[in-house]
């Protein structure tokens, strides 16, 4: 294969896809780590994190209800400002 092949095949050129995933590894191992997943104990991490979170059970729910609020008072008229800024004009 030319080199123009493989780095159409991987993405880029291999060297930089090579860097790009070891980065992205690292920040996912990062993020499954603090969400107490360990790959020598993938199941039973998976089943702890589970349980954690039904044990929460609608504590979590009114969390996340508490903060979908405080970010929609300010998500929605700035994407209803945006809409009408950006409607097409009447002929």
């Amino acid at each position: 294969m030319s080199d123009n092949q493989v780095a159409r095949w991987v993405g880029g050129t291999p060297l930089g896809v090579l860097v790009r995933l070891i980065l992205v590894s690292i920040l996912v191992g990062v993020i499954l780590s603090a969400l107490g997943l360990d790959p020598f104990d993938i199941i039973h991490s998976v089943e702890r994190l589970i349980r954690s979170i039904w044990n929460m059970g609608f504590d979590a729910i009114r969390w996340l209800w508490r903060y979908f609020l405080l970010g929609a008072v300010i998500v929605v008229p700035i994407w209803l400002i945006m809409r009408m800024a950006n409607a097409p004009r009447g002929r």
